[in-house]
């Protein structure tokens, strides 16, 4: 058996099947790095599925290299605190690529047994549920860019083939066992292309709700990362590791379902129905704070140039990758979405999709409007829109103090913004060029995105 089990029944069914030695009880952390404990299965299925574990807080103010910066929350006068670990046995599956272990999502509570203020898999449920309350489903999709590299980091190409089905056969080895390892884990993958990137990869997944989307994302990072050690190669998702190449993008496309049925299928081909606009009309309205949590290290605002493929003004049109967001309105089609195309391959997929979805909620209960769609080139022409953020600097300006760090939550935001000043004034002693990549910042970000 492979896939998401559903429930803890049928996860201990899977075990057994699997034969699991071994379950790990994760939770992300701020960066998007997933932590937990590694326990015994027999104990697992035993005790800890409905007793959980304890891990200390400290994982919600690491920065990207463990370090702590100062922060008002967590800290060595509160103690570092014990938080705990509450298994979402819905979400059990077992590790193909890793014969022997399980695995399990775990929602993370404070001392008093509420949900944790900083907790990512915690922010996003509450944006969910706002969703839920107006009576819309979000419905996410996420695509990711990483690059494929030696163990020292060198890209396994010097060449851009984009999409390419004859050059690079060498590497359908390892692009075969991360697409085997994601659809045992129950990832549902569409397929995988050569990027426009030498040694740049991007393999697509298959939507689901929003908070499915988050747990699948952080856990197929994981999985490209382990079958490429596995390999005898390295993947990186930092967004920017060379400046004469293409950075990575994390794009999320998103749809609300009304009583089942996608709220943005009915419109002329073209045309976004009301709600669709409102949505989009959020996006654009919170785009410019919106960027620090898609762009949280001094790397990822190096993608916001021209010509990049990454949005760098605040726009949106229908099939055009030059905008912020990408409107896809065919008439009565189910597959109708909005692309947010800002976001790093770094950015934590909980927090960038709770952001998403607090700016379209937002924009729904505010019936935002985004104003005329832009046709051609965003980057020659942007005309009067609103540039994004360059810089972590930039970024955090627009969202310290914002409508959306507010929605987000004041505990969470303060903190967030505190491990991002810490990073501009590491990048400020180590790398002030504002569009250079250098070995310094390649060897903070490099292995950790």
């Amino acid at each position: 058996m492979t896939g998401i089990s559903g429930s803890i029944d049928d996860f201990r069914a899977a075990a057994a099947e699997a034969d699991l030695h071994t379950v790990e009880l994760a939770a992300p952390d701020t960066q998007g790095h997933l932590r937990g404990k590694r326990v015994p299965a027999k104990r697992f299925l035993e005790t800890t599925h409905s007793a959980g574990a304890n891990i200390a807080d400290a994982m919600f103010v690491f920065d990207m290299q463990n370090d702590l910066p100062d922060n008002e929350f967590v800290n060595m006068d509160t103690g570092y605190l014990d938080c705990h670990l509450v298994p979402d046995n819905s979400t059990g599956r077992v590790l193909t690529h890793r014969p022997g272990y399980g695995f399990v999502f775990a929602d993370a509570l404070d001392e008093h047994g509420n949900r944790h203020p900083l907790s990512p898999r915690g922010v996003l449920r509450t944006q969910i549920e706002r969703c839920q309350a107006a009576g819309l489903d979000p419905m996410v999709a996420t695509e990711l860019e990483f690059y494929l590299c030696t163990p020292d980091w060198v890209p396994v190409q010097e060449h851009i083939q984009y999409s390419s089905l004859t050059d690079a056969l060498e590497l359908e080895d390892v692009l075969l066992d991360m697409r085997q390892a994601l659809l045992g884990a129950g990832i549902e993958v569409e397929g995988s292309n050569a990027e426009y990137g030498p040694g740049q990869i991007e393999i697509n997944t298959g939507p689901a709700d929003a908070l499915t989307t988050a747990d699948n994302t952080v856990l197929f990072k994981s999985i490209v990362k382990q079958v490429a050690v596995q390999h005898g190669l390295r993947a990186t998702f930092m967004p920017k590791p060379w400046a004469e190449q293409g950075g990575s993008g994390m794009h999320v496309h998103t749809s609300l379902l009304a009583d089942g049925s996608n709220a943005f299928a009915p419109c002329n081909d073209g045309e976004p129905n009301e709600l669709m606009r409102n949505w989009m009309g959020g996006l654009l309205e919170h785009a410019e704070s919106m960027t620090l949590i898609g762009a949280p290290t001094s790397n990822g605002p190096r993608r916001i140039r021209p010509y990049t493929f990454a949005p760098t003004h605040v726009t949106w049109g229908l099939d055009n990758r030059t905008v912020l967001a990408r409107c896809i309105a065919e008439s009565g089609s189910g597959a109708n979405r909005v692309e947010f195309r800002s976001a790093g391959a770094d950015a934590n997929p909980y927090l960038i999709i709770a952001a998403i979805l607090a700016a379209g909620i937002d924009g729904i209960e505010q019936k935002r409007d985004p104003g005329m769609l832009c046709e051609g080139d965003m980057y020659g022409n942007p005309g009067d829109h609103t540039p994004l953020p360059t810089d972590l600097a930039g970024a955090i300006a627009a969202y310290a103090g914002s409508p959306l760090a507010a929605q987000l939550g004041d505990i969470f935001s303060r903190s967030f913004v505190s491990i991002a000043e810490a990073e501009v004034a590491l990048a400020a002693e180590n790398n002030p060029d504002p569009d250079d990549v250098n070995d310094w910042e390649r060897e903070r970000f490099m292995e950790h995105s």
